[in-house]
Order: C-alpha cells, then structure tokens, then sequence
C-alpha cells in the first residue's frame, strides 16, 4: 500500500468538480517575509475552491451555493466558486470493491494542490484576496495535508485560507489524531487501505475549523473505554457528521470557540453542541411518547457521554484544540468524584423535562426531529453531483502482494485480517512505547481503549 505522508480520513458526504491541474513546476511566488493573517481575517473577493466529502467526488452547483452562504459568506468572502472534483473513495463504506481511502486521499492532494498552485500562477491572489479552499469531511483532509507542501513550495501564509468543517485530522478529536498511537508513528491498516497519519498543522495557513459535538469522526471521544461515549459518537457519524449542510446561520453563528496554546495560533476551532445525543436522536422518530423519552434520558445519559470526553460539562475534550491528543485510559480524578452528584441532578432535571414535555399540546403535534429535517435539506442539496458510492476498482497485483495482511477487496476478509494480524501489532507498538516511557497503566489501558474505539467502526465495515 502506498503510504501517504499525513492525514487519511473518512467522510460521508462529498465532492468536488473541475479544476484544470497546472503543470507540475507551476510558479509560485518566492518565500517571502509576510506578517501573518489570523483566521478571523476577511476570505476577500478571489475563488473559494469548493469540494465535498466521501462518496461525491463532484457536487452540484446548489452544494456550493449553500457551502457559501453558511460558512464562507460570513467570513467576509465575497468572490466565486469553484467546484474541485476529488476521487472521495472510502473502502469499505461505500461498497465492496472501491477504492481505498489512502488512494483517494494520495490523488486528491495532487488534485488539490494543483489547483491551488494554478490559481496563484494566475496572478490574482493576494493577501486581501486569497484562494479559499472549502473541505468537509475527506476533503478536510486533503486541506490539512496540503499545508506542508504549500509552505514547502514557498507559498506565503496569507495567500490561502481554509474553511473546514468535519476534519478528521482535527488535533484533539479527529480521528486520525485519536488513534495516531504512538503519537507520530502514523499507524497503518493495509488490508483496509487506511493511514491513521495525525493531526492537522495549526500555524502555517489561516484556517476556520466548524465541528458538531458527538460528531463521531471528528470529534471522538478521548476515552473510549466508555463504551456509552464511543456508541454515541459512532452513531454521531450519521446523526453529526452529516449534518453540517443543514444548519442554521444562528447554529452557525454561535459555535463555541475553542482555547488553543497561543492567541497567535492561526487556526480557530469553532464547536457546534447539539440539542440531542444520537445514542437518543432515533428515538424521536416516535410519536407522542420519543421526545418525552429523550429528555427523561438526555441529562443523566449527557453526563456519562461527556465523561468519555473528560468533563461532565460538554462533549469535547477540555485540551487545547491545536495539541495533538490521542487515545486516553481514565478521566481525572476530579472529573470522576463530581459524577455521582451531576447525576443525581440530571435525573431530576430528566424527570421535570419529561413531565413538562408530555404536559405540552404540541408534543401531540408529530413532526420530523431536527436532525431529520438537516439530513433531508442536504439530499435537495447534493442534486446534480455526481456519486462513488457502488464505483468498484479492480483488486491488483500490488494489492494482494505488496503487503501484508493484502487487501482484497471484499470487506469481511479485509476487516477480519486487520483484527487478526494488524491490531495486535498496533496494540504491541504501543504497549512497548508506554512501558519505555515508565507509564504501566498506560501500557495495558491505551491499547485496550484504542481496541474498544476501533471494534464498532471494524464490525460495520465487516457488514457493508
């Protein structure tokens, strides 16, 4: 399998269209000293390179307009968009016999950083009018690995600001930074196709980064072993990760900025909450008694997902959001004594919730739950693109023999040789790092953690 040098990640949703690669020795200005713009810094009036996630190398031109008007209009952009199509492949979520992600990901950065070398070559980029580059989900991705080489080629800071918005390479919560173990080693499963290659830089372009609380690939949870947290956040992957596009301007507008190590940090980390746990979200599809249901539910069941997180406050870790966080084995101490006391505070809040829900006329009144209502505004959204769901590639030579354990293609054989021959050895590297740090709890408790979050994902992949 071909090892790509950064970030791999999965995504549901996606696209992208054309954009004409520039040749490979494109000009790009020379490094030069630049003082460097902020995140908050207007996006300008150039060209906002729009591509979605996995699944829709191309989106239609209703994607890129809702794009722009909840997340790059209101940072101030005020030019045109372009839709960049991008492979967006997700073996085996979207089918037997598709490609890979780290594939996907490989081309989509040469894709990615063609055009956006092209765009500059052409003479209109500046600091007040940088190229955006828009990416959900895979395409984040591709966004987060192509700052290195950007900065390499000598672009200057200010030239690209990225919008993000469900980033798998999100430091402390994305997955691929969850499970980068040991940190930097940019572990492998070659059977699936998949790199699980760190976090995001956070200093070298401007970049707005939108994340929904419990969204299972961009925000999982810091302590898995909670088996209540990581449920939640795999079924945040439908209910979270897929919602972005049907937000409101007003969700939007109040996500919750995150702390970083520095307020020079050219990053911001912007949290969405969400009003519904997905543990709880399917049943609200019930009439009369699901809503009743969740909020007797919600407030105790809140507590003990969040503690996956290490708070009881909120569903995201309490870390700097630039500092790289990977897998942990227990919360704090003090985290864990103010369990029993909010506890017994959501379960009266619960009760009174509830009571007060089945006491309201309009609980009688059966609509769709919100979460619903944003899934079915990004169907009418994702109109006129195209799909890679079902696309099958050819298993090669390569495939089957250049490494091990191969990938075949067929995802119960692909998933079961990564438990049997991959995960061991994962669980061994890290084993062997804690015990070199003098950290014996870690030792055994990471590995068993990291084992506990990857299980449910490998069962799904297994069934698809």
């Amino acid at each position: 399998m071909v090892r790509i040098s950064s970030a791999v990640a999965v995504g549901l949703v996606g696209a992208g269209l054309i954009a004409c690669p520039s040749p490979a020795g494109a000009a790009v200005p020379a490094a030069q000293a630049v003082q460097l713009t902020g995140a908050g810094a207007s996006l300008g009036g150039g060209t906002a390179l729009i591509m979605g996630g996995s699944g829709m190398p191309t989106p239609g031109p209703g994607y890129a307009e809702l794009v722009n008007e909840l997340y790059l209009a209101p940072l101030g952009f005020t030019g045109t968009t372009q839709i960049l199509t991008t492979p967006e492949t997700l073996y085996p979520f979207l089918g037997a016999f598709t490609g890979t992600f780290d594939s996907s990901v490989d081309e989509g950065t040469r894709i990615l950083e063609a055009a956006i070398l092209a765009q500059i070559a052409g003479g209109q980029v500046d600091a007040d009018n940088p190229v955006v580059v828009f990416g959900w989900s895979q395409s984040a991705v591709l966004s987060s690995l192509i700052m290195e080489r950007l900065a390499d080629e000598g672009v200057p800071s200010d030239y690209v600001h990225f919008v993000l918005i469900g980033n798998e390479s999100l430091p402390n919560g994305g997955m691929l930074a969850r499970f980068d173990l040991p940190t930097g080693t940019y572990p492998e499963l070659p059977s699936v196709g998949m790199t699980f290659s760190g976090a995001a830089p956070a200093n070298l372009f401007p970049t707005t980064v939108y994340t929904n609380e419990y969204d299972g690939f961009a925000n999982f949870p810091q302590y898995s072993l909670n088996f209540l947290s990581t449920i939640n956040a795999v079924m945040g992957i439908i209910f979270a990760h897929t919602t972005y596009l049907g937000l409101s301007p007003e969700d939007i507008a109040n996500a919750v900025l995150l702390p970083t190590s520095s307020p020079d940090v050219l990053t911001d980390y912007y949290m969405i909450p969400s009003a519904t746990l997905p543990l709880l979200a399917p049943l609200q599809l019930l009439p009369y008694i699901g809503n009743p249901l969740v909020d007797l539910l919600d407030p105790a069941l809140r507590v003990l997902v969040n503690l996956g997180y290490g708070n009881i406050e909120h569903g995201w870790s309490p870390g700097f959001a630039d500092t790289p966080t990977g897998i942990g084995v227990l919360p704090d101490l003090d985290v864990l004594q103010q369990v029993p006391e909010a506890l017994f505070e959501a379960v009266q809040k619960g009760l009174t919730d509830a009571f007060n829900t089945l006491m309201d006329p309009a609980n009688y009144v059966y609509a769709l739950p919100e979460w619903a209502e944003q899934l079915a505004s990004l169907g009418d959204t994702l109109g006129g693109g195209e799909t890679s769901v079902g696309v099958t590639v050819p298993t090669t030579w390569d495939d089957l023999f250049g490494s091990f354990p191969p990938h075949t293609g067929y995802p119960p054989l692909d998933m079961l040789s990564a438990l049997v021959f991959t995960l061991p050895e994962y669980s061994y590297n890290v084993f062997m790092s804690e015990i070199a740090d003098g950290d014996f709890l870690d030792a055994i408790g990471i590995p068993l953690a990291a084992t506990a979050g990857l299980l449910p994902l490998a069962l799904i992949g297994a069934l698809l």
